[in-house]
């Protein structure tokens, strides 16, 4: 397992409850994952030569290496590997290269113009008669969105990738599309390259604050199924968007294997692409992992292979999922770390905790990162969910801990 947060924690977590798995080992891993091999994620040799000599089947989690061609390595020196291909990840490494896929292949998005240019750009903007989002063309860890309410905050936001910089070469070029206000919700699949089977609905909470105010993050909580996406929506956001990108990358020459996570907004019922992932969203696959009641690992190697449609449905525990963020007070900006993190003996039977932001020293766990631990339970309903994560958060316990408060309400008030 690549990678070193939350997401690959509770991937690694799933995968070595299988019958078909000896060990999992995790590359860098953090304090709460077993076997990590210190190999950071962007050696791609050196991951490589591990592989090869432990016969390991590897996955890939953050999209770094993805964007890297780790996949295409590995398929060189017939090492198997769950991931698309470099090709295939420029559906998240270059949002350019992504909106103009989805314009010449008619797949739902907003409208939008691209530039390179501050001067022009400024101009743009001051010449529309509706709100924006500036974007940066590449990989920014979830950063490079700025959704603006003015044109002078647009303005600002094209001042700060193009010229100041703040996601360097990320920023060389931008996008500029129409804001479309709505609901925002996660949809992410799991392709072959032939066919793509959904995962569970989910829904993530972006900004730091309740309510959704402050800035974006990495996402503070996530909860699994979400009311907001129910059947004859799922449908058309399969036929519309999932299965017709996985169709149209192969019209193009690109096999895509892999996640497929597509960001949703709803307006007025319909779907558009916000932005494409090209791997399992973070924290989206905490609860969407508890929730699995399937043997993952076989799912991958029938990716990997091209043979999903050989296997059984996939089925879900028939329960709701809520995860939790603990972050570093201070984050998204700067934060504290190396603080002793106690109270993991105390966490009841229905919930687990997965480590993002942590490493072990001298058999202690300290925070390492903005978002530190991602405190997931399951229940009978959304409600107790909700509760069951609170009450498990509140046994976690470091000096400068600091989560939402109102993660899976948002579902509540819909239901």
């Amino acid at each position: 397992m690549i990678g070193s947060g939350g997401r690959e924690h509770a991937l690694s977590w799933k995968l070595s409850q299988s019958s078909n798995v000896d060990t999992v080992f995790t590359a860098p891993g953090n304090g709460g994952t077993k076997n990590n091999v210190s190999i950071p994620v962007d050696d791609l040799d050196g991951l490589a030569d591990f592989a090869e000599k432990n016969n390991c089947f590897t996955v890939v989690g953050p999209e770094a290496p993805l964007a890297m061609g780790i996949v295409d390595k590995f398929n060189e020196k017939n090492l198997k590997i769950f991931g698309p291909s470099k090709d295939a990840a420029q559906l998240e490494s270059s949002k350019i290269w992504a909106k103009n896929f989805m314009k010449r292949n008619d797949i739902p998005t907003a409208r939008f113009e691209i530039f390179d240019d501050a001067q022009k750009a400024q101009e743009y903007v001051k010449s529309l008669d509706y709100n924006v989002v500036v974007k940066a063309d590449g990989l920014a860890a979830g950063k490079g969105v700025i959704v603006c309410n003015s044109s002078d905050e647009a303005i600002s936001a094209i001042q700060t990738i193009l010229i100041k910089k703040t996601f360097g070469d990320a920023g060389n070029r931008i996008i500029i599309e129409e804001r479309i206000d709505g609901i925002e919700a996660s949809y992410i699949a799991l392709s072959d390259g032939n066919v793509a089977i959904p995962m569970a609905s989910s829904q993530d909470h972006k900004r730091i604050f309740d309510d959704d105010k402050g800035p974006n993050t990495g996402g503070m909580g996530a909860y699994s199924p979400t009311p907001i996406i129910d059947e004859n929506l799922a449908k058309r956001i399969q036929e519309k968007i999932i299965d017709k990108t996985i169709q149209s990358m192969k019209k193009e020459g690109i096999v895509f294997k892999g996640f497929l996570y597509a960001g949703i907004m709803l307006k007025d019922g319909e779907p558009y692409v916000l932005e494409y992932n090209v791997r399992m969203g973070d924290p989206e696959c905490q609860p969407i992992t508890m929730r699995m009641d399937f043997d993952l690992y076989d799912y991958f190697v029938a990716s990997a292979n091209g043979e999903l449609s050989s296997l059984p449905p996939i089925s879900w525990k028939n329960q709701y999922a809520v995860c939790v963020v603990l972050a570093s007070e201070g984050y998204p900006e700067s934060y504290p770390k190396n603080e002793e993190i106690v109270g993991f003996d105390l966490i009841p039977d229905n919930a687990y905790v997965f480590h993002a932001g942590t490493k072990e020293d001298d058999g202690k766990i300290l925070s390492n990162g903005g978002r530190v631990l991602g405190v997931t339970a399951l229940g009978d309903s959304l409600e107790s969910a909700i509760t069951n994560a609170y009450l498990a958060c509140d046994k976690i316990s470091w000096p400068h801990k600091f989560c939402r408060k109102d993660i899976g309400k948002k579902g509540l008030d819909y239901l």
